[in-house]
């Protein structure tokens, strides 16, 4: 009589190509996840997928795709589909930045930060969390920031975004509540992964002080997912910085958040 193992769970990793989403991806593995990993760089993904699958014996899926565009999250789901794979676990990590002041920036560029940041997330998340309440399984990791907690001065589009992230994915996990579904949402503070210098901040206060490592906030980010938490602030510092933030006017913690946001002269 032949047994057989029962179906490794399958992640879906969007931004997987580098920092925090590679890292994700690299600890799901681990963990004994089929992936699903979603960038724009074939190249880079292609290499992720082809390390996690010698090292760690699971399968990974390369899926190119802007998701910006916003027709990708749907040609996603219908790929999927078709080869029937069912997502598991969805870790919405995508994201932009744009650094200076507001009225300077190019609208398409703050325009497309939102598509990535809102739009994106909010679509992939209404494709796959449905499936997953029918199953009455599954866990949605969307990657926020410390800049959820308050407003931001010379990122203002950035901040804005992640506080909506972070309000979606609190109410989400309040209405998911006892369904056999978790949402958690992530918010590192400074962390070294590329963004900051794509984002053009990386020569602020706010980088060159304390800056955490991508896999020590992926780490407490996927753990933090595992135990079904809402919030997750890896740092000590991090974690006082958002419990104090709503004891202060939103006008200061404005004004804070620019000096942080200021380059190093």
């Amino acid at each position: 009589m032949t047994t057989t193992s029962p179906p490794r769970p399958t992640a879906l990793v969007t931004g997987a190509s580098g920092g925090i989403g590679a890292d994700l991806a690299t600890l799901l593995s681990k963990r004994g996840y089929d992936l699903v990993l979603v960038a724009r760089s074939r190249e880079k993904l292609a290499a992720l997928a082809e390390s996690l699958e010698k090292a760690d014996g699971v399968h990974a899926t390369v899926l190119t795709a802007d998701l910006t565009d916003p027709s990708a999250p749907e040609s996603i789901a219908k790929v999927l589909a078709e080869r029937g794979v069912e997502i598991d676990l969805l870790v919405n990590n995508a994201g932009l930045g744009s650094y200076g002041p507001f009225a300077e920036i190019d609208a398409r560029t703050d325009l497309g930060l939102i598509a990535l940041n809102v739009t994106a997330l909010t679509h992939m998340s209404k494709l796959f969390l449905p499936p997953m309440l029918a199953r009455k399984r599954g866990r949605i990791l969307n990657v926020g920031s410390t800049a959820g907690f308050v407003p931001g001065p010379l990122m203002a589009v950035y901040y804005a975004t992640k506080a909506y992230v972070l309000s979606l994915s609190v109410a989400l996990a309040n209405e998911v509540a006892g369904t056999g579904v978790t949402v958690t949402c992530l918010c590192p503070g400074a962390t070294k992964t590329g963004f900051d210098a794509t984002a053009g901040n990386d020569k602020t206060r706010l980088f060159q002080g304390g800056v955490m490592d991508s896999m020590s906030v992926a780490t407490a980010g996927l753990e933090a997912t595992l135990r079904g938490d809402v919030i997750c602030v890896p740092g000590l510092m991090n974690r006082l910085k958002a419990s104090t933030a709503g004891l202060a006017p939103r006008s200061l913690l404005a004004k804070i958040a620019r000096t942080y946001q200021e380059p190093v002269s």
